[in-house]
């Protein structure tokens, strides 16, 4: 029976957040990675965030997964309590496009180390990846998947530049 004790936490800002960053919990799924889901603030819940960061290596996390938008300072809060690697995801605004995010995700105080992921696009998967990766240096399993997974993506780009030259062609 596999082990299902989550090994990524992702948490974001607000629930708002969820339809921007959930492409992080999917690209763990494909790695079959057991996550939890949750809702905390910084700024609002600082207690509650520093109790799931100071609780995560307890509870079986080796990844944590931070997303925010606007003064995202949630990556940045739960780094600073806890020795697991955080993941910073910024998430896009309407106000700045998530220019705010980015810049408040990726500025962090020497010693207080944040890995930060872009701003929409393929940021949250990315995210997702990473945390894979992270763990898959310590886990064999996961390093059999990530190979098998960048060959699919050779294989992937190989038939689209093929379908390209045969487009080109049939143009000329």
């Amino acid at each position: 029976m596999a082990d299902d004790t989550p090994k990524v936490g992702i948490i974001m800002g607000s629930d708002s957040d969820w339809p921007k960053i959930k492409k992080a919990a999917y690209a763990l799924d494909e790695f079959d990675v057991p996550y939890e889901i949750q809702v905390m603030s910084a700024h609002r819940t600082p207690a509650l965030v520093s109790q799931y960061a100071t609780t995560a290596i307890d509870r079986g996390l080796q990844v944590i997964i931070a997303a925010a938008g606007g003064a995202a300072h949630l990556a940045g809060v739960v780094a600073a309590h806890t020795t697991l690697p955080v993941i910073g995801l910024p998430v896009p605004t309407a106000e700045m496009g998530g220019m705010d995010s980015l810049l408040s995700t990726v500025q962090m105080p020497g010693d207080v180390p944040v890995a930060s992921m872009a701003v929409g696009m393929g940021g949250p998967r990315n995210a997702g990846l990473f945390a894979v990766q992270i763990m898959a240096t310590a886990n064999p399993d996961l390093r059999e998947k990530l190979a098998e997974f960048k060959q699919r993506l050779v294989g992937q780009i190989e038939a689209k530049n093929a379908a390209l030259q045969q487009a080109i062609e049939a143009d000329a």
